[in-house]
């Protein structure tokens, strides 16, 4: 349930290099500081996220998230937590295509490709196609999960104050915060 350093440092360069790409400029710090979600599956090319979080406070909050091609954000929500009713999220496409399933009526047939072996945690099949200057807004406490397309994602997102140490994951194998193992 860990990730090796060296593979953090790697999906790190590779971020940095898709920012670099599409033109978004990053400081030496943020550069450094980009997070590699694994979700503690062990399959950061199937179910991982890159993600720069340039503002959360008490009121809101702004990340560039980058998927890898393919590369799958795990179903969740944000629940409330105490008196906030959770969190109001609005991904805008900046990069490539992602598709967002959702609650709501199923596709008739999706797009996206369920990761392998995690297909009983995959529940929510209403799918929002986004392109770059595109966007969507969910609401709190609303089931969702999102997939990069063949060329990977870059989507900017924009909400109120994010507690991600309080999404809720349809996986219970999840694990919000990594583990990251010094390589030997």
């Amino acid at each position: 349930m860990s990730v090796k350093r060296s593979e953090v440092r790697a999906a790190q360069q590779r971020t940095a290099e898709l920012f670099g790409q599409v033109g978004i400029v990053l400081t030496a710090e943020e550069r450094d500081n980009i997070e590699v979600a694994t979700f503690g599956l062990e399959n950061l090319e199937s179910q991982g996220l890159e993600l720069i979080t340039y503002i959360n406070n008490d009121r809101y909050c702004a990340k560039e998230l980058v998927l890898f091609a393919g590369q799958t954000c795990p179903e969740h929500l944000h629940p409330p937590v105490g008196t906030d009713s959770g969190k109001l999220e609005t991904f805008r496409c900046r990069f490539g295509k992602v598709w967002l399933y959702v609650e709501g009526e199923p596709s008739a047939a999706i797009q996206a490709t369920v990761p392998a072996g995690s297909e009983p945690y995959y529940t929510v099949f209403h799918e929002i196609e986004l392109y770059p200057g595109e966007q969507y807004t969910i609401s709190p406490g609303t089931k969702h999960w999102f997939q990069a397309g063949s060329e990977g994602a870059i989507v900017s997102e924009f909400s109120s104050t994010s507690r991600d140490e309080f999404d809720i994951f349809t996986d219970p194998n999840v694990l919000r915060i990594p583990v990251i193992e010094e390589d030997q």
